[in-house]
């Protein structure tokens, strides 16, 4: 694989949401859910980029290029009384990946967790997506054990 330009890892801005939105609907196409896909560049920044945002978004650039990005958000506590996060979404495109883009942006969202002192980092996976599990595995996480994912749409 040719060589990539440096990447920096750094928090989306204003200017990045509608490079970061073209990221999350490839994501949506890659997770199967680009029919359902709402979320608009105001939607962002209504949410994301406003005095008490309801998300976190970190970007990874080449260049003046997006070709990664996290989204976490915080539970503020739970029975620990200790934030929680939770990553929303992680993509790379695929032309940076096996770049080690993954590997920054995840530590960046790791380095939130700690700072934040947060008692855990939680994310899901998608069960085909082996790619994902070995990469995760790789860096520490675990299928949790304990609990199982449920969900009711009312």
């Amino acid at each position: 694989m040719p060589a990539i330009s440096p990447i920096t890892v750094r928090p989306a801005c204003r200017a990045d949401v509608p490079a970061l939105l073209t990221l999350m609907r490839s994501l949506a196409r890659f997770e199967g859910y680009i029919d359902d896909f709402r979320v608009t560049e105001q939607d962002l920044l209504d949410r994301g980029f406003c005095p008490s945002p309801e998300f976190h978004a970190l970007v990874a650039v080449e260049g003046e290029t997006l070709v990664g990005y996290a989204v976490y958000y915080t539970i503020p506590f739970t029975y620990d009384l200790r934030p929680r996060l939770i990553m929303k979404e992680l993509y790379v495109v695929r032309e940076a990946r096996s770049h080690g883009v993954g590997e920054k942006l995840f530590g960046a969202v790791v380095s939130a967790a700690k700072a934040a002192g947060a008692s855990s980092l939680d994310w899901l996976v998608l069960p085909d997506n082996l790619a994902a599990q070995r990469f995760y595995t790789c860096h520490g996480g675990a299928e949790d054990q304990n609990w199982q994912h449920w969900t009711l749409r009312p």
